[in-house]
């Protein structure tokens, strides 16, 4: 078991900062690498020292793995982040830490290995008696036909190494198949220099559930459920715990399933096991796995208490759980709203540009992680995350007021953004009812003709 004194921080705005804060309660000194177009951020004049990893472009920086290992080894650091994006699930930058003496805060390179790749991950579900969604791998355009033909229409193209919805493709027919697969091998090609593709039967009217789980590597714990059906694109906009209109018995199968997959893998860390539960039926099915700590983590540890960074970092020093399940106890709703710099009246353009104001709420019951203030430079290289506005209260009632009003109090300028979008969201029926399905965002932005009118 070690103590960790210094931390090197691979990763770059809100979740940068959002590590700093637990060190600096932790006593733990920090070391932040950051690209040219980070040199001057919130978070390097924070940290306590900073290290230049490379020119603005992430391949030039925050993907490059010889240059972060060096500048960690080189600046003294014991232990690496990684945060989410970037590297924070590739199998060789785990092994690259290693290699360099340095503790990846995360899970081993066999189980980043195992989760990584999406043929993998279904076949340890199915070894942990975990239902998986109807599908398969497809080495050409007729294998996938003749699995299409098997697995039926609307199905989804995966990619094998994918995440965050790159590479993904949905098909309603024979004759968009060809050509999607196309699309989706080369969007997977650039992003994750894999092109292998999967199919997957589509499930039209689906909620997104998925349980936080936390494992030292020889027991694992849940954390509950969060509904993330709130997408665009299968990109997640809003994210709530514990997810709503579960039945009881629903609820604990898919919390049991996770845990059943974390115990198969040993898992070490932090990481998410996302459902897909059919409205229609109530079955749910494995989706994937992500191994490492999620841009939604606030809601859960809004409803935990938990410092879930911190306790990546303690069983990155190797120390055991705290906690049986029964110890834990969960409580209260909360509710986080992603604010991304885009134009949702334009077809959700990207917005780069001069964050010239940021007044964002503050309360009992609020949390803002963010990275911009005036003056913040929002730039075409990353992602248009500008801040997560995360409200909790003792119901989804009260939780859903609160937001609101939260919402009304957000006064970002400079850059256009999604406020207006999660304040016309909220104000909906079905979303105020709770337990819609992923399809429910496409269709009401289709049927305002691009939301522009109830935007604007």
């Amino acid at each position: 078991m070690m103590k960790l004194r210094r931390l090197f921080i691979a990763n770059r705005g809100e979740i940068a900062l959002r590590v700093l804060r637990t060190c600096e309660r932790l006593g733990i000194e920090t070391v932040l690498g950051v690209s040219d177009a980070d040199r001057h951020s919130v978070a390097a004049r924070r940290a306590d020292h900073v290290v230049r990893i490379g020119a603005a472009a992430p391949a030039a920086s925050y993907l490059n793995i010889d240059a972060i290992a060096a500048a960690a080894r080189a600046a003294g650091a014991q232990a690496v982040h990684p945060g989410y994006g970037f590297l924070a699930e590739k199998a060789a930058f785990a092994a690259a830490c290693e290699a360099a003496g340095l503790v990846f805060i995360g899970p081993t390179p066999a189980q980043l290995e195992a989760v990584g790749d999406k043929l993998s991950a279904r076949a340890h579900a199915l070894a942990a008696a975990v239902p998986v969604v109807p599908g398969g791998s497809a080495a050409s355009v007729q294998e996938a036909a003749a699995l299409a033909t098997k697995i039926g229409y609307p199905l989804l193209i995966k990619a094998v190494a994918g995440g965050g919805g790159r590479g993904m493709q949905r098909v309603d027919s024979r004759a968009d198949l060809e050509r999607a697969i196309d699309r989706s091998m080369a969007e997977a090609q650039a992003a994750f220099g894999d092109a292998r593709i999967y199919l997957e039967h589509f499930v039209a009217a689906g909620r997104h559930i998925e349980v936080q789980v936390l494992g030292d590597g020889e027991r694992s714990v849940h954390l509950g459920t969060r509904d993330c059906s709130i997408q665009r694109r299968f990109q997640k906009l809003i994210e709530e715990a514990p997810a709503a209109l579960l039945s009881t018995q629903l609820r604990a199968d898919i919390e049991s399933a996770a845990l059943r997959l974390a115990d198969q893998l040993r898992y070490r860390g932090l990481g998410t096991v996302e459902m897909l539960v059919d409205s229609a039926s109530d079955r749910f099915y494995f989706l994937e796995m992500n191994a490492r700590i999620q841009v939604e983590h606030p809601v859960t540890e809004a409803i935990s208490g938990l410092d879930l960074v911190e306790e990546q970092i303690r069983v990155a020093e190797g120390r055991p759980l705290r906690w049986r399940q029964s110890d834990l106890h969960l409580e209260g709703h909360a509710i986080e709203c992603r604010i991304n710099a885009e134009d949702p009246t334009r077809d959700f353009r990207p917005s780069p540009g001069t964050v010239e104001r940021a007044r964002l709420p503050v309360g009992a019951g609020i949390r803002v992680d963010t990275h911009i203030e005036p003056g913040t430079e929002i730039t075409p290289f990353y992602d248009s995350l500008l801040a997560k506005l995360i409200v909790s209260g003792t119901d989804r009632a009260a939780t859903l007021d609160r937001l609101r009003g939260a919402l009304a109090a957000c006064d970002i300028r400079g850059v256009e953004n999604t406020v207006s979008l999660h304040r016309a969201i909220l104000a909906t029926p079905e979303f105020a009812a709770g337990g819609v399905t992923t399809a429910f965002l496409p269709e009401w932005l289709e049927r305002r003709h691009g939301a522009a009118a109830v935007l604007r």
